[in-house]
């Protein structure tokens, strides 16, 4: 948990960045907001993002839920109406939270990594993959709600270091 109040403290973090699909030749923009939920007795963080494509009328919902959180490591599932529910593992340390996912039998896998910024906010990238070869590539900032937006330059700059 260490530096990390995102995943690990209740909370409600916004985000915006750019989806890319190989299948197409543009970026899609997006918005996301997550709630993240008190741990419950057993020590599960549950969350609900939700992401708003530019151009798209219906919302995308992950549920997620971070678990069995011990030394530097933690499981996560993830369900959405697209994939279902899906089982990964994650690591974290002072400056990343960092998760994974890999199912042979859906034929699904990716991953997110999310960096800690000088501001608090996160510096987030994501890749995911289908058996049909579909790749997904997911790139973006999130910040807590009680902070501003970072303006372009502190984006450029910590996209730099």
């Amino acid at each position: 948990m260490l530096n990390h109040s995102f995943i690990f403290a209740p909370g409600t973090w916004y985000g915006e960045g750019k989806i890319t699909l190989n299948m197409v030749e543009e970026e899609l923009f997006f918005n996301t907001s997550w709630a993240v939920q008190n741990k419950d007795f057993a020590g599960k963080v549950s969350c609900a993002q939700e992401i708003q494509i530019q151009g798209l009328s219906e919302n995308m919902r992950n549920d997620l839920a971070f678990y069995d959180i011990q030394g530097k490591t933690f499981s996560v599932d993830m369900e959405n109406q697209n994939v279902g529910r899906i089982v990964g593992t994650g690591v974290f340390d002072e400056k990343m939270i960092a998760w994974e996912f890999r199912n042979n039998d859906m034929n699904f896998e990716g991953y997110e990594t999310y960096h800690l910024q000088p501001d608090g906010s996160y510096h987030m990238k994501g890749e995911y993959v289908t058996s049909d070869q579909f790749r997904t590539q997911i790139e973006a900032r999130l910040w807590l709600r009680s902070n501003e937006s970072p303006t372009e330059d502190e984006t450029e700059e910590n996209e730099e270091e």
